[in-house]
């Protein structure tokens, strides 16, 4: 089935990012897609979901961390697995946006997201 992308308006988020969601609607739960945008120097709000996520980096530079693992550097083209109930957070280390895609199964709704902070 192929539907019409109709993505929300990019928006602030108490994370330190903005998101524009791509795919999130009621008559599919099993999944949801948003792209992420951070600036510069800033690094997101600590947190986990109790979903699982994953991201895919198109652009820039950051320093990723997930669960106990050492922080460790992200770019263009790699990908993060995130286990649901695992702690999570990402620092801009580039000089331009950094932006990613988040995938999330099943569907993000703001009643799966913990500030940890």
């Amino acid at each position: 089935m192929t539907r019409e992308a109709k993505p929300t308006a990019e928006i602030w988020t108490i994370e330190r990012c903005y998101i524009t969601e791509l795919l999130n609607t009621e008559d599919q739960p099993e999944v949801s897609l948003a792209r992420a945008r951070v600036e510069p120097n800033v690094t997101t709000q600590l947190h986990q979901l109790s979903v699982h996520e994953w991201y895919v980096i198109e652009s820039g530079q950051g320093l990723m961390r997930v669960g106990d693992e050492a922080p460790y550097p992200v770019g263009p083209g790699d990908t993060v697995t995130v286990p649901k109930h695992t702690a999570q957070q990402i620092t801009n280390t580039g000089c331009d946006d950094l932006s990613f895609l988040c995938i999330c199964a099943p569907k993000f709704s703001q009643e799966c997201y913990t500030s940890l902070e």
